[in-house]
């Protein structure tokens, strides 16, 4: 009697769980209306049919130890409903898991600067429940009487020969999660690595990153080949490029004049050039050199692309106006000195002066 008891309690108690935990929630998840999608009455929703198999479950298990007829299998019936519990505490909590890696994707993700969510949630969706499920298995084997440890020995050496067969994919995996997450570049940035190829990131994802070259083609980089080389990128923390332009002046022109010169060039480019910046241009002499006299030219271009424009506008504008100034820029030049015999008279050392 006690035993039927226990037993009817246990299904009205699972069918009552069932239905309020799936009547609190109807109104608080998300759905065609829009409504919030909040995490505790996600993971409540989660928990409901589990709940119900568990108090099911526990309730027939108790029965079943007070029913006198079922003394001699008292063991059998507790191990049999351990590993039940075991099975019903694992789909649990993989339903838990997902509930809250949904609740994250559709509430947390979408605000974030970075995709590593985005991109590391499928994933882990799919290994993490494999996983509980996995450990729930071992512990009913073990519970059942069956020695798992071959099992774990097995799995171990398997599991090396795997990492050890999969060592570079595992390792762009890292070096792509690492990327992601420090937020080292994003889409649209334009990069360039120490040696190797420049482009804009196209994308970035978890093995490699593709970036797209000025010659408009694709490269695929591996992500552990990405995060151990030297890299630039020319879109951070500005976009903004400078441009520096050098020259040289013959030693016979006046210094004066061509600072002025050049200063009225580089503003002309600045004001004509949409790829200039509005950002006044600085002008300075660097050295004497063997043939003239250096300078440099800086402006700002608005990124990496337009100081190229930038830099073939200023230079054709600068050469045009010393043509037309009377300035000249010296091709290299050297003097030669001839040796010949001292005259009569000068003293010793003075030859071929």
């Amino acid at each position: 009697m006690i035993a039927g008891s226990i037993l009817v309690g246990s299904l009205l108690a699972a069918f009552a769980f069932y239905l309020v935990t799936r009547f609190i929630t109807r109104k608080y998840l998300i759905g065609a209306s829009g409504r919030t999608y909040r995490l505790a009455h996600s993971v409540i929703r989660a928990t409901s049919r589990p709940g119900a198999l568990f108090l099911l479950i526990l309730g027939a298990l108790i029965a079943l130890l007070l029913w006198p007829d079922a003394e001699p299998w008292h063991g059998q019936i507790t191990t049999t409903g351990g590993a039940a519990l075991v099975i019903v505490g694992a789909f649990a909590l993989s339903n838990v898991f997902i509930a809250v890696a949904n609740w994250y994707s559709l509430t947390v993700a979408i605000s974030t600067k970075t995709n590593l969510d985005d991109r590391i949630l499928p994933v882990a969706k799919r290994v993490i429940p494999l996983s509980v499920y996995a450990i729930g298995g071992l512990i009913v084997l073990d519970m059942l009487g069956i020695s798992i440890s071959p099992l774990l020995g097995g799995l171990g050496i398997t599991g090396l020969a795997v990492a050890l067969a999969l060592q570079p994919t595992l390792s762009n995996f890292f070096a792509g999660t690492n990327i992601l997450s420090e937020g080292v570049f994003t889409e649209g940035d334009y990069i360039e690595l120490q040696g190797g190829p420049a482009g804009y990131v196209q994308s970035v994802g978890l093995r490699s990153t593709r970036i797209r070259t000025w010659l408009n083609n694709d490269v695929i980089i591996p992500n552990s080949v990405l995060s151990s080389s030297i890299m630039v990128n020319y879109s951070r923390p500005d976009p903004r490029m400078n441009v520096l332009v050098t020259c040289g002046v013959s030693y016979d022109s006046d210094l004066a004049r061509v600072n002025e010169v050049a200063l009225e060039v580089a503003r002309e480019t600045m004001a004509a050039n949409p790829e200039a910046e509005n950002e006044e241009p600085w002008f300075g002499f660097e050295r004497f050199g063997d043939s003239n006299i250096d300078f440099w030219v800086f402006l700002q271009a608005k990124d990496r692309v337009g100081s190229f424009i930038v830099t073939n506008d200023l230079i054709k504008r600068l050469h045009a106006r010393f043509q037309q100034e009377g300035i000249e820029i010296n091709y290299p030049v050297r003097k030669v000195v001839f040796d010949s015999p001292a005259p009569p008279g000068a003293p010793p050392g003075t030859e071929g002066r």
